[in-house]
């Protein structure tokens, strides 16, 4: 049963109110683009073959899979708002969280639908593999593996996320965009394996995007020095080869700055807040729609 206006607004206000109340927007925008990024554009079947923004991610293998470690917190986080808005699917919540978080720490409002259907048994999550590395492994110094819908292997940085990202049907300055959202939020050793500990920054006060002090859990590394805050600092960052070395660098970062083809929007998002929003919010758009299946076909706007 598609859900009514009034319910998806009920769990647009009960979301915002968790991320208030917990600073947990980073994590729900993690959340969302791992449940989307498994979407291969080249995969035949019938939905939801081809992975995507369907919630599957809440399922077992797929909410164990290595690049989803944490993430199991988020869902739990988001399951109060599943139980009040039953009509809501886990797709939807998952992806309204994403797009709230972005709002509520001062980033631009993407333009949503709703209506997604959800999987439904765990044998409909897609393989493990088809999500991006920050680092190479330093076993192999390679990016990526043959796992997944197909292989994302690259000896380079700007190689991997080529693979990565032209399979879901993203552009260079989609990537470029989505990068930007390492403003939020911050790396873990024990998820991500990137990072420290803490650092001075995810240690010490953090203020949202409206001006008030946020209670947050300290730790981790962070790529800003206000990682609650949603802004182009990111770029500013990554291009300032005397930034603070606390923050955080993946090589996948600092790429951008690097290849001929990320450089330029990279440049420009640096020295254009406006222009870093506007392609940040259509690509956060795609991205929330990639293997969407949608009921009614047209989505429910708010």
């Amino acid at each position: 049963m598609a859900p009514t206006t009034e319910e998806l607004l009920k769990a647009q206000k009960l979301i915002d109110d968790i991320i208030l109340e917990k600073n947990c927007g980073p994590i729900f925008v993690r959340l969302a683009w791992h449940d989307s990024g498994t979407f291969d554009k080249d995969v035949q079947g019938e939905w939801p073959a081809a992975g995507g923004a369907n919630g599957s991610i809440r399922f077992a293998p797929e909410i164990n899979h290595g690049a989803n470690a944490g993430l199991i917190n988020a869902v739990k986080l988001l399951e109060p708002v599943k139980e009040a808005c039953p009509n809501v699917s886990y797709a939807d919540i998952f992806q309204m969280s994403s797009a709230r978080a972005i709002a509520l720490a001062g980033g631009p409002a993407v333009d949503m639908k709703y209506g997604r259907l959800d999987t439904t048994a765990p044998e409909q999550c897609p393989p493990e593999g088809n999500l991006p590395d920050g680092n190479a492994n330093p076993e192999t110094q390679e990016f990526g593996g043959a796992g997944g819908t197909k292989p994302t292997v690259s000896k380079s940085a700007e190689g991997h996320l080529r693979a990565v990202f032209h399979r879901m049907g993203l552009s260079d300055e989609d990537i470029v965009a989505l990068s930007g959202a390492h403003t939020l939020g911050r790396a873990y050793k024990d998820r991500s394996g990137e990072g420290a500990e803490s650092t001075k920054f995810t240690t010490g006060p953090q203020t949202r995007a409206d001006g008030s002090e946020a209670n947050y859990t300290k730790g981790g590394s962070s790529w800003t020095t206000n990682f609650l805050q949603f802004d182009n600092s990111y770029f500013k960052i990554m291009s300032d080869e005397s930034a603070d070395p606390e923050l955080l660098k993946l090589a996948t970062d600092k790429i951008i700055f690097v290849d001929p083809g990320f450089k330029p929007f990279a440049e420009k998002f640096r020295d254009d807040q406006d222009a870093f929003f506007q392609s940040y919010a259509a690509a956060h758009k795609k991205l929330s729609e990639l293997g969407s299946k949608f009921e009614p076909a047209e989505g429910i706007k708010l």
